[in-house]
């Protein structure tokens, strides 16, 4: 699954009614392994929104407990895992532990510079997040540099050749840490956390990726799920093709949205919104052939892909795409080139976040399935036809050259005598489309499902009033909403 772009937005809506239930009931007992406490102190390596190492800021402080890298070895070698916590500002209910998404985002950055956008909550939780195992400060998967490389694929020869390079550079870089990333792992890891904190039940706030793990964790400890929110829910039980399908298709629809609205705002890049689109095509289809020197550095065709893509994540962000493209043309594709490497995780220095690599391992680890490099060419040939702009040229499955076996488990969910999970699905979601939401939601046995109207990549980051609080009500008074409550964007 693409990697989500975290972008704060503001906004107000109207409220739907909720139910009321009681407080969660106590957990059970804690897993055997234990963690121990976690010493905090001030946070002195964040990494802000520009790339750069963030100044120490009052109320953050960071950790790490130490895990086992292999669970059925539980006495064997430990990783450690990277914590962040933003301390409750007032009466303290509990913590709240964040998963933003990914696979392969990392939590303390993350929350690091999105903890304001969470105030309401901060009020009464401490506010907790975490880099999974195999990402960045956790044990983190780099692949001896090899992004670069996997993303100047522009055939689908090259992307096979590549995909293997870049496979056996993850093995030689990270091959004892391979066989045991992935979401089960990393479910285990929340249960350790929870503990760590005091917990007797986990309070968990799951983005994008994260619902999947939050929805993994609920399935292997029902009994220890506190208060649940799953927003831009994924469907863990898709095949590859499916899932790149059923992208391609909400990707396509935001794409028309984003053209619309554009229009509607007399737009630098047509008169109407099939000429937007021509436009966007057009410059892709340049690029190919007579990339843009940005410094020296280029912006490909490969690269003007992701840039695209990027803004069409949330509705805020349209503009960006307006502007970077209107620039591109006039020969300019620095804004571009800098969408692309939000989306890679790429730093002023040059050098990147395990992003790309933490979401290769994860996403191999939880897929029993290895697309061949022709079956990635049929998927390409399909998400070409519903939206071109998303045709991803050399793309052929990493997976298929994997060192490591993958295991369906993840996949697998049923969260049954848990308390309630709610999860927040949106109608214009591009990433995580609306049926994921319904189909997870299904799964759980216990879930509440949330529908946001609007559009944009997870709900609650949308500022849609009614969506924050029905989220809030639940995590803070337990207050359940109705099945099927329906917030208007």
């Amino acid at each position: 699954m693409k990697k989500p772009i975290v972008i704060l937005l503001l906004g107000a809506a109207a409220l739907t009614a909720c139910g009321t239930a009681g407080d969660p009931t106590p957990a059970t007992a804690p897993s055997e392994t234990s963690a121990g406490t976690v010493a905090w102190s001030p946070c002195t390596d964040l990494i802000g929104p520009d790339g750069k190492t963030a100044a120490p800021r009052a109320g953050v402080e960071c950790g790490k407990i130490q895990v086992p890298l292999d669970y059925d070895a539980p006495d064997g070698d430990k990783i450690d895992l990277a914590l962040i916590r933003v301390k409750a500002t007032g009466e303290r209910l509990g913590s709240l532990v964040f998963n933003f998404g990914g696979p392969g985002g990392s939590g303390v950055d993350t929350l690091g510079t999105a903890a304001a956008a969470f105030g309401n909550l901060g009020s009464r939780y401490d506010l907790v997040s975490f880099d999974p195992r195999g990402v960045d400060r956790s044990a983190g998967v780099k692949c001896g540099g090899q992004v670069e490389k996997l993303l100047a694929a522009d055939t689908n020869a090259d992307g096979d050749r590549m995909a293997e390079e870049f496979a056996q550079a993850c093995e030689q870089d990270a091959g004892k840490v391979l066989p045991h990333v992935g979401t089960v792992n990393a479910a285990k890891d929340l249960d350790l956390l929870r503990t760590a904190l005091g917990d007797e039940r986990l309070n968990y706030f799951g983005m994008s990726y994260g619902t999947h793990l939050g929805a993994v964790y609920a399935t292997h400890f029902p009994k220890n799920v506190g208060r649940f929110v799953l927003d831009g829910a994924y469907d863990p039980t898709v095949t590859w093709e499916e899932r790149a399908v059923t992208q391609a298709t909400g990707f396509d629809g935001a794409f028309d949205a984003f053209a619309a609205d554009c229009v509607a705002q007399s737009c630098e890049l047509g008169a109407d919104p099939a000429a937007v689109q021509k436009t966007v095509e057009s410059l892709l289809e340049k690029l190919k052939d007579d990339p843009i020197a940005v410094g020296d550095r280029e912006l490909t065709f490969g690269l003007a892909q992701l840039a695209v893509i990027t803004p069409l994540y949330a509705k805020a962000a349209w503009p960006m795409l307006e502007q970077a493209t209107a620039a591109a043309i006039k020969g300019n594709g620095t804004a571009l080139l800098a969408l692309a490497d939000a989306y890679t995780g790429r730093r002023p220095d040059g050098t990147y976040t395990t992003a790309m690599t933490s979401l290769q391992a994860i996403n191999c680890a939880d897929y029993a399935e290895r697309p061949t490099a022709e079956q990635a060419a049929e998927i390409n040939e399909k998400v070409e036809k519903i939206f071109p702009i998303l045709s991803a040229e050399g793309s052929a499955g990493v997976c298929a050259h994997w060192p490591v076996r993958g295991d369906d488990t993840a996949r697998r969910i049923d969260a049954t005598g848990s308390a309630p999970i709610v999860v927040i699905g949106g109608k214009g979601d591009p990433a995580t489309p609306y049926e994921w939401a319904t189909a997870l939601t299904a799964q759980l046995k216990t879930g509440v499902l949330v529908t946001y109207e609007g559009e944009g990549h997870g709900a609650y980051l949308s500022g849609n009033g009614c969506v924050m609080k029905t989220a809030d009500a639940y995590l803070l008074e337990g207050k359940v909403p109705a099945q099927n409550t329906s917030c208007a964007a």
